[in-house]
């Protein structure tokens, strides 16, 4: 998964894009749990994953063999 723009995401989309198992994203996140706030739902919101993507920086998924 690339990100593009910042949508709304569940957890499952976040950890499949930072490529880790959502148990390992949630303890990533838990130290900023406070700040983040808590999700309505399913979805994180455009705010909460802005604030996400800040802490933990902003995945990238490199397509090219560099080499």
């Amino acid at each position: 998964m690339e990100v593009k723009k910042i949508i709304p995401f569940s957890t499952k989309d976040l950890s499949g894009i930072y490529g880790v198992s959502n148990k390992t994203f949630l303890n990533w996140i838990k130290p900023f749990a406070e700040e983040i706030g808590e999700r309505r739902g399913r979805y994180f919101s455009v705010i909460q994953v802005q604030i996400i993507f800040n802490k933990l920086g902003i995945p990238f998924i490199i397509t090219e063999d560099i080499g």
